[in-house]
C-alpha cells in the first residue's frame, strides 16, 4: 500500500496537473498517462478525472489503455466513468471488453453505466449476456442499461446513426 502513497516530488507533479488543468493542456495528461506506471493512485485518478472536463476525443484512446491496464480497480473505475461521460463511441469496443472481462465488478458495473451514457446500440448484445454477471450490482447495471439503449432505438427505429441519450448516467 505505501507505493500507493504521495511523496513530495509527487505533490509537485499534482500542482502540475492541476495547472495542466486550468490551461486545457491535454498533451500534458496524454504523457502523464502515457507514462502513469508507479505513479500513486491519487495522480491517476486525478490526471482521469480531470479528463471528464476538459477532454475532447483525442483523449479517448488515452482512457482505454487506462482501462484496460491500469493496475487498480478504481483508477479503471474512474476511465469507464470518464468514457462514459466524454460520450464518444470510438470508446465502445473498450468498454464493451471491460464489461466482459474485467475481473472488477466496479469496472464491469461502470462500463455498464458508460456504455448506456454513449447510447450506442451496438452494445445491446453484449449487454444482454452482462445481465447473467454473477455480480448483482453489475448484473442490474447491465440490465438498465440494456433497457436504456433498447428505449433509445425503439424511439428512433429508422435511424442508422446511434442516437444519443439526454442525460448522462
Amino acid at each position: 500500500m505505501t507505493e500507493l502513497r504521495m511523496t513530495e516530488s509527487d505533490y509537485e507533479t499534482l500542482a502540475k496537473l492541476e495547472e495542466a488543468f486550468e490551461r486545457k493542456d491535454l498533451s500534458h495528461f496524454k504523457n502523464l498517462l502515457a507514462s502513469s506506471k508507479g505513479l500513486p493512485l491519487l495522480l491517476r485518478v486525478h490526471a482521469v478525472c480531470m479528463l471528464e472536463h476538459i477532454g475532447d476525443e483525442s483523449v479517448v484512446p488515452n482512457l482505454c489503455a487506462v482501462l484496460k491496464h491500469d493496475p487498480s480497480p478504481l483508477t479503471r473505475h474512474e476511465a469507464a466513468f470518464t468514457l462514459g461521460q466524454l460520450g464518444y463511441h470510438s470508446a465502445v469496443s473498450a468498454l464493451v471488453e471491460a464489461m466482459i472481462s474485467d475481473e472488477s465488478p466496479i469496472v464491469r458495473h461502470e462500463s455498464d453505466v458508460a456504455l448506456s451514457s454513449i447510447g450506442d446500440d451496438k452494445a445491446l448484445p453484449q449487454l444482454e449476456e452482462a445481465i447473467a454477471d454473477s455480480d448483482e450490482d453489475v448484473s442490474n447495471s447491465a440490465l438498465i442499461a440494456f433497457e436504456y439503449l433498447s428505449y433509445l432505438k425503439r424511439k428512433s427505429p429508422t435511424t442508422k446513426e446511434a442516437v444519443n441519450p439526454k442525460i448522462r448516467l
